[in-house]
């Protein structure tokens, strides 16, 4: 449902625009908002209908909004989930987080309320053919850029890259988009390969692992630093980001590898941090 398009929808020879502007921010209007599990959601905000949104691989955008008696808006950045070439809408996944000014705000939202958004925001420059293989690992709603990624190598029949992701959460409940993952390894198994960790399982028949991240479960299932064309990368909660891959620089820049992946020796050029 998220990811569906329509070929007629898109047909025609109406010129294709693009709706995000890098300069200054843009409003856009929520067109649905749709659960996912208990504390989030898939936000759904309209274009034209040969709009596209105008993002990279791999990229990010921000939004803005006035929150309460703030004098200055709040900023905050957000993947989209949506197809990088969708038209006539874009999704965001947010989870509320009980003190998040920005995620808060956006579960507040109805249908026909704008928010402001500019982008995109390059990440990571991704290349077709430029890597063997990516290790992934990504908490709660980290899985954003992962889902951007995922989708968009497995989508082009001529990008052999392997991907592998390691998928933490608190419980299995938490497990974001976990239906849409499941169905990209499903239709891709010798290209995507998931793997769930949560803190504490639920019940007896929870099959994946338990616990955190540890160096040997990135060990055992990531890509090791000793074979060419490959890349580690991380997105989550700071302390998570810290204990992976050493935390980002005070500009935001990659910083030093630190944590698990400077253990296991990999170089920075094998990390990205999201």
């Amino acid at each position: 449902y998220f990811y569906t398009r329509s070929r007629e929808a898109q047909a025609g020879n109406v010129p294709v625009t693009t709706a995000l502007d890098r300069t200054k921010f843009t409003p856009f209007t929520l067109q649905e908002k749709i659960a996912i599990n208990h504390d989030t959601s898939l936000f759904r905000f309209a274009l034209e209908p040969n709009q596209e949104l105008g993002l990279d691989i791999t990229s990010c955008l921000v939004v803005k909004a006035k929150l309460g008696s703030d004098e200055k808006p709040t900023i905050r950045p957000y993947t989209p989930v949506s197809p990088q070439h969708a038209r006539g809408h874009f999704d965001l996944v947010v989870k509320n987080y009980p003190k998040g000014k920005m995620s808060s705000h956006i579960h507040g939202m109805s249908a026909g309320d704008t928010l402001e958004a500019k982008g995109p925001i390059p990440k990571y420059p991704y290349r077709t053919g430029a890597l063997k293989e990516i290790g992934m690992v990504a908490g709660g709603s980290g899985i954003t850029p992962m889902i951007q990624l995922i989708q968009h190598v497995l989508s082009d029949p001529k990008d052999t890259t392997k991907l592998t992701l390691v998928f933490a959460n608190k419980s299995e409940d938490d497990i974001i988009l976990r239906s849409v993952l499941d169905d990209f390894a499903r239709k891709h198994p010798t290209r995507l390969t998931v793997h769930y960790v949560v803190d504490k399982a639920s019940s007896a028949d929870w099959k994946g692992d338990v616990g955190y991240v540890t160096k040997e479960l990135v060990q055992k299932y990531l890509p090791a630093p000793s074979k060419d064309g490959i890349l580690v990368s991380v997105c989550g909660p700071d302390p998570m980001v810290k204990s992976i891959s050493g935390p980002k620089a005070p500009d935001y820049s990659q910083g030093e590898v630190g944590g698990i992946f400077k253990e296991l020796g990999y170089a920075p050029k094998q990390v990205f941090k999201f």
